[in-house]
């Protein structure tokens, strides 16, 4: 049986990818930023609608499509550690939007996505009631992408929710497959390496280092990619202090670190580019996510 899903706040495609590599029919999307839909329309077969979901109430729309499962991650800037930490944000606001979309079309299941710290926003515990009050159990978590796959210490809060069930229901299922060892940049690569064994990542602040190794995984993939400044002055916790032997990421290697495939196209502006990058959803976080929920929908729905 086909499982369809509809995928809100699609961006250029990250969890769209993701979980259709892990089996689902994505049948639709929805985003507003014209860059990532111009990225997304490039790389699937199915459309992408463009609207401000908070303008526009979709719910209607959607039902009308009849999704087994509706998948999303609200913008996340008011949330993020990145961001301006504006908890009550009119970012944030897309987040109960979100819920209340879920709670209007009912799907039998959901998943949000959002950054790790949204547990400390009140608009999460919201969120949270507007899914209990629509018949959710909740499972809720922290996880690490590099453990699923990403060469990249990315933190993401998942929300996944399933019509009838109790809470915590997925948890374990979720956890047990997860890799012992963190995925490094060079064994993701494997005979695809970079021409460098060090590269730089623009840091948030001066305070952490910025020069990193194949041989472990990257710092989080941010939505700016600024080279090497001149004259810049190593942290000690850099892998090298030979700055000959350092240079910046492509924006297509930077990709590889979100593990888009190589044959991912991405178009536009540089700039646009990069935030797009920065935005996604790692591919291999999501497909390990949505292997998971498929799974367990073959078993039990």
């Amino acid at each position: 049986m086909s499982k369809r899903l509809i995928d809100l706040f699609a961006g250029c495609g990250g969890m769209s990818l993701g979980f259709q590599n892990a089996g689902f029919n994505v049948i639709a999307a929805y985003d507003f930023w014209q860059p990532a839909i111009d990225i997304y329309k490039r790389n699937f077969n199915h459309p992408i609608i463009k609207k401000d979901l908070s303008k526009e109430d979709i719910s209607e729309e959607l039902i009308g499509m009849s999704p087994d499962i509706i998948i999303g991650g609200p913008p996340c800037q008011d949330f993020s550690i990145a961001g301006k930490r504006d908890f009550e944000g009119k970012r944030a606001n897309l987040t109960l939007i979100y819920g209340n979309i879920i709670k209007t079309v009912r799907p039998r299941w959901f998943v949000m996505e959002n950054v790790y710290n949204i547990e400390k926003s009140p608009i999460f515990n919201q969120v949270l009631q507007i899914f209990k009050s629509a018949g959710y159990g909740i499972t809720k978590h922290v996880w690490d992408a590099s453990y699923m796959g990403v060469p990249q210490k990315r933190k993401r809060y998942f929300v996944i929710g399933r019509q009838n069930s109790p809470d915590e229901f997925l948890l374990e299922e979720l956890e047990k497959n997860l890799s012992k060892e963190r995925m490094t940049l060079a064994r993701y690569l494997g005979n695809e390496k970079l021409d460098t064994e060090f590269y730089y990542m623009h840091p948030r602040s001066y305070a952490r280092r910025a020069i990193f190794s194949v041989n472990e995984p990257s710092a989080t993939i941010r939505g700016v990619n600024r080279p090497m400044p001149n004259g810049y002055t190593c942290h000690p916790a850099d892998k090298t202090k030979d700055l000959t032997q350092v240079r910046s990421l492509t924006s297509k290697e930077r990709s590889y670190i979100q593990t888009f495939p190589k044959d991912f196209v991405f178009v536009g502006a540089k700039t646009d580019i990069e935030q797009a990058i920065g935005n996604a959803v790692p591919v291999k976080m999501a497909e390990y996510i949505g292997r998971t929920i498929f799974n367990y929908m073959t078993l039990h729905d």
